[in-house]
């Protein structure tokens, strides 16, 4: 057997190699000088045994503690949830670890994407209008703007119309048939509906954010609302904004203006806030909205992409729907992305804390002095505790899909999670929801929940997101471009309407990382610069979830 082809150890230290294939019960591996049976079959992306462990022992991926086995487990067999816990070491204040060897970007030596300027020295990848409700109230009008506005600009999406297949249920229905019949009939497929063209050429959209926060809820909550909403009217994918409140709420203007200005004092956007109480009647808020808004869009179609040095990006890392591979390719593709753009000048944002748990002391050492690792390490300890005594903690973070695929625990989870962030010094640690845009590598604090996570991001700054999938999602966001990268060739030969970009090739030994790394920064290059829209984008999936300060893993 070519056993380059069925399984990996990850690190020298590792005690369990990872099935790159199903391996059937009783395959006969050599690994060095080992000679290796599988006891009861391993299925792709699972781990096994290299040795004989006994029970309490440590199991150990990408060198560091990923749990503890329940019993004593023979060589060659399968690590599960029965046999094996969540283990991860402690982590304590320890010396600055700053050292790293920068990629080679000489391919990337002075080359620029064409992007958005901004007064306040940011650049943007795209040109969006946003309309926002400060409370959940103001919702449906929102929504109203949103029917008036969307087709007639010509943003509406390309999107098929499932109406004719439903005439043809119908249809069926009141001829007498049967569930059966209903259930096995072949409904024809209607074409896809195309969209108006843009009046607005310049502009790439008019977005339309609801949430269901604002008011009722915790001041915590509502303060951080208004900063959320903040880092999206100020981020340099956006050129003005239309903001809807009631007028009694939590999250009032003034706080929300404050959170502008701690973003951006010297803030020029075009920002209008219409209150419902003092304007009173429905009609005329939406027709004061609607004008000031189409006002807007007429000054922001003014812009036009200029050149950009590739130190202006600044890409969020994301990953959802993980599976066991998501650590061996995708993941450390963007890990070799983020050590590119850092090296490059740009930024990069690492977050969903939950999915740290185990890494805490590599990433702390990391951290540029020992304030920002104390500061990462506190924020760590009290998310954690939190989640601890609402029932849960970091260890409930995998899904029920993370552990069919293989991610049994918390921690086997984080450390492949983690190589995103590559290898570079971290040079900031953020709370939600700050702003996380310095030069290098930043930490934010989110939840592992991928749609509050990534809202999260782009808030900080984020003005191009990297997602990884092992079982797919399409996840998007509504002012930055989402691009998806599948861990595995099935998944991309599967979904091939949500994913933009193949990393299985490094599984396949088709590609180095450092290849398919390269591959990426160039994608990311032409997503800047509107050349190319990812699947998100073309779905018009404009996923947005504000983060509640209670327990979200």
């Amino acid at each position: 057997m070519d056993n380059k082809q069925f399984f990996l150890q990850i690190h020298p230290h590792d005690n369990v190699l990872v099935a790159l294939q199903d391996l059937p019960p009783g395959t006969e591996i050599t690994f060095g000088d080992k000679q290796l049976r599988i006891i009861s079959g391993v299925k792709a992306k699972h781990k096994f045994t290299m040795e004989a462990l006994a029970a309490g022992a440590d199991v150990r991926m990408y060198g560091v503690l990923v749990g503890k086995t329940n019993e004593a487990l023979q060589q060659g067999e399968t690590i599960t949830t029965q046999n094996i816990h969540h283990a991860a070491a402690t982590f304590t204040l320890g010396e600055r670890k700053l050292a790293w060897r920068k990629p080679d970007v000489s391919a990337f030596d002075g080359q620029t994407f064409m992007g958005y300027h901004r007064s306040n020295g940011t650049v943007g990848t795209a040109n969006y209008w946003l309309v926002i409700p400060l409370v959940f109230c103001e919702n449906r009008n929102v929504l109203v703007m949103k029917r008036a506005l969307e087709d007639r600009l010509g943003y509406g999406k390309r999107s098929r119309d499932y109406g004719p297949e439903v005439d043809q249920l119908i249809q069926l229905y009141r001829s007498g048939a049967t569930v059966e019949g209903i259930l096995n009939a072949d409904i024809a497929a209607s074409d896809a509906k195309g969209a108006r063209p843009r009046l607005f050429e310049h502009v790439d959209g008019v977005k339309f954010l609801n949430h269901e926060m604002g008011c009722g809820g915790t001041r915590i909550d509502s303060d951080a609302l208004c900063g959320l909403l903040a880092g999206y009217i100020t981020h340099p994918n956006v050129a003005g904004a239309t903001i809807l409140s009631l007028g009694c709420q939590h999250a009032q203007a003034s706080i929300l203006r404050q959170e502008i200005a701690k973003r951006d004092p010297q803030f020029d956007k075009p920002l209008h806030i219409f209150e419902q109480q003092l304007l009173g009647t429905e009609s005329n808020l939406i027709q004061q909205a609607l004008k000031h808004t189409f006002a807007g869009l007429i000054q922001i179609n003014q812009l036009r992409r200029e050149p950009a040095p590739l130190s202006k990006l600044c890409i969020g890392l994301e990953c959802g729907g993980s599976d066991g591979f998501s650590g061996i390719s995708a993941n450390p593709a963007l890990g070799y992305v983020s050590d590119m753009v850092v090296a490059l000048g740009g930024s990069v944002i690492l977050s969903e804390f939950p999915e740290l748990c185990g890494v805490e002391q590599e990433l702390s050492d990391r951290c540029v002095d020992e304030p920002t690792a104390l500061y990462f390490m506190e924020l760590m300890k009290t998310y954690n505790a939190k989640a601890e005594a609402d029932g849960s903690g970091f260890y409930a973070n995998p899904s029920p899909g993370n552990i069919r695929d293989g991610l049994i625990t918390d921690a086997i989870k984080s450390a492949g999670a983690a190589k995103k962030g590559g290898t570079s010094p971290i040079t900031a640690v953020v709370d939600y929801p700050g702003v996380a845009n310095k030069p290098g590598l930043n930490l934010l604090c989110t939840p592992g929940n991928d749609v509050e996570s990534t809202t999260a991001e782009v808030a900080a700054g984020a003005n191009v997101v990297l997602f990884t999938t092992g079982l797919g999602t399409p996840t998007g966001n509504p002012i930055a471009p989402v691009v998806k990268l599948a861990t595995n060739t099935k998944l991309y030969e599967r979904m091939p309407d949500i994913i933009d970009i193949n990393c299985g090739t490094i599984i396949e030994g088709e590609e180095t990382i450092g290849q398919v790394a390269h591959r990426i920064l160039r994608y990311v290059i032409d997503v800047a610069s509107g050349l190319e829209q990812p699947k998100a984008v073309q779905l018009g999936q404009d996923d947005f979830i504000p983060w509640r300060r209670g327990v979200s893993l």
